[in-house]
């Protein structure tokens, strides 16, 4: 495997299979500057730019209109072109008004899915884990690198924050990340994958079948049509209960 970590530069081979910079005959491409997501789950934004949507013919054109302030990501102007966009995340043009939310779709892995305007004002963020900091207050830990404090009345009743398990996901709003929402991850939830050969996948967990970690546990999943598979607990990202609390791309659920 090539390596991705550890240097200022990233070889052409070695970017993420669905990164669309493959046809371009340079050697190097933009690597991701460290932030919210890794680098095999998210894509620069310079390349967002460019080679997603067009704006710009080459990497100086896309660094000019990126610093220049005209996208948003989760609410925030960014003008860093190697900041990394991932899953969830909220992306907004200023100038259109066009905004989108980051989807994991089958066989491209990620697309950018439209949205109105009272969609975009909410992000789903999944917690990976949660931490006591002091006075008793309860942090989380969510997968887009944010941290949300849960802050207790009583120190010594940490249980006000025990409907916050990992692997369940908080509805918060954006930019101001007030918490709106938490749905838990348990049978009968609606879930999309986001990661391994069933990514994009949308379905209601069926059964947890738990192992030696979050790799070898396994979910299973069933589609609006009634089929059933299977994924590793790793790649399931709860996004509603009854019906799912983001639109989602034709056809992925009635």
């Amino acid at each position: 495997m090539a390596r991705m970590g550890g240097r200022r530069h990233l070889k052409t081979l070695a970017a993420p299979k669905f990164w669309p910079v493959r046809e371009r005959a340079g050697v190097f491409t933009v690597k991701p500057r460290p932030g919210p997501h890794p680098i095999h789950r998210s894509i620069p934004l310079l390349i967002l730019v460019r080679d997603v949507l067009g704006y710009a013919k080459t990497a100086r054109e896309a660094r000019k209109i990126i610093a220049e302030g005209h996208f948003k990501v989760d609410g925030r102007v960014r003008r860093d072109y190697k900041f990394p966009v991932g899953f969830m995340d909220v992306f907004e043009i200023i100038d259109t008004g066009e905004k989108f939310r980051i989807l994991p779709y089958p066989s491209r892995f990620f697309i950018l899915h439209p949205i109105g305007d009272e969609e975009a004002k909410f992000k789903l963020c999944r917690v990976e884990d949660k931490s006591t900091v002091k006075g008793g207050h309860v942090q989380l830990h969510c997968h887009d690198g944010r941290n949300i404090l849960i802050r207790v009345s009583d120190p010594t009743r940490a249980d006000e924050a025990k409907p916050y398990k990992t692997l369940g996901t908080v509805k918060i709003s954006i930019p101001e990340q007030e918490i709106l929402d938490y749905v838990p991850l348990e049978e009968g939830v609606i879930a999309i994958v986001f990661g391994g050969r069933n990514v994009g996948k949308v379905g209601r967990v069926v059964s947890i079948r738990r192992g030696m970690g979050r790799r070898r546990s396994i979910v299973e999943l069933e589609d609006p049509r009634g089929e059933r598979f299977q994924t590793s607990l790793e790649y399931v990202f709860v996004i509603g209960r009854d019906k799912p609390m983001i639109s989602l791309p034709e056809g992925a659920w009635p």
